[in-house]
């Protein structure tokens, strides 16, 4: 029960760190990334058409990368060059991908539900749960000990002075954001190729949030950050085996109220820590 329990634990943090390493590049940077949920949309989208189209996981995986890369820049685009309102631009990602991708579904498939099923021996089954902590190491490793990871630690920190020292703040920042979306759009992919079998309307369901928390749980940081999405992998593989689980007299609890732990850990996290979490300091401001 235990080990079934730490399986899941795993297996529901795995989309949660891909994302949250992204939002952790990109805000590090100094661009808040509000659209992470829409990236992941996308991707997963783009792994399930691309994996049912060549049978092969790892080609559906750079659909995904190539798609949320593609949207990613349009986020760019307007947090960047033209300085819009980085909290509304990442809402309107979001919203964009939220009713693309049924079109999109309609468009290839002539359903707005979910594509066709993926056969089993064309998923992935645990590579992705490797990735994601191979990615944390190589992350904390980037951040903590190459030249690049300094600049981009200075581009959310210190702009004027990466600037001085003849590094262009918004190349840097460009750069962050379209990593950003890769790591995004892996995370999207791991959510149809690995722990469904499709792609279905509306599947990121607020993971794209719950990494955003579990980065400003973690400070920021890639260890910590991942461990706060093993926190609410743990929420919802509890969710998952409260369902029909009898408790007072028989009697079961609430679907509904079952299925709102996740989010409700992720509301006391939030209320609990963000006053506790020191953003960076560029955080959010245009570089001119």
């Amino acid at each position: 029960m235990i080990w079934q329990l730490w399986q899941s634990t795993l297996r529901g943090a795995t989309p949660l760190i891909f994302a949250a390493l992204g939002g952790l590049l990109c805000e590090r940077s100094g661009v808040v990334n509000i659209a992470l949920e829409g990236l992941m949309l996308l991707g997963a989208f783009a792994a399930a058409v691309g994996t049912l189209s060549t049978h092969s996981p790892w080609l559906g995986c750079g659909c995904a990368l190539a798609a949320a890369l593609g949207l990613a820049a349009l986020y760019g685009l307007l947090a960047i060059p033209c300085r819009a309102n980085q909290i509304v631009a990442g809402m309107a990602i979001n919203m964009l991908a939220l009713g693309l991708t049924p079109f999109l579904c309609k468009v290839s498939y002539d359903v707005t539900g979910s594509t066709p099923a993926i056969p089993i021996d064309e998923r992935f089954h645990k590579a992705p749960l490797y990735l994601s902590w191979l990615l944390v190491i190589t992350c904390w490793f980037f951040m903590k000990y190459t030249r690049p990871g300094l600049w981009v630690s200075f581009a959310g920190e210190h702009p004027e002075a990466l600037e001085a020292a003849g590094i262009g703040v918004n190349r840097v920042r460009w750069a962050a954001v379209l990593a950003s979306g890769a790591l995004a759009g892996l995370g999207g992919a791991s959510l149809s190729v690995y722990l469904a079998s499709s792609f279905s309307r509306n599947m990121t369901a607020g993971r794209g949030f719950m990494a955003l928390a579990a980065l400003i749980f973690g400070k920021w940081k890639p260890l910590p950050a991942a461990l706060a999405c093993l926190l609410f992998g743990f929420a919802d593989a509890v969710q998952i085996r409260l369902q029909g689980v009898a408790v007072w007299g028989g009697k079961q609890l609430p679907g509904q109220f079952i299925q709102i732990l996740p989010y409700l850990a992720t509301i006391l996290v939030l209320a609990g820590f963000v006053g506790r979490s020191r953003a960076p300091k560029a955080l959010g401001i245009p570089y001119h």
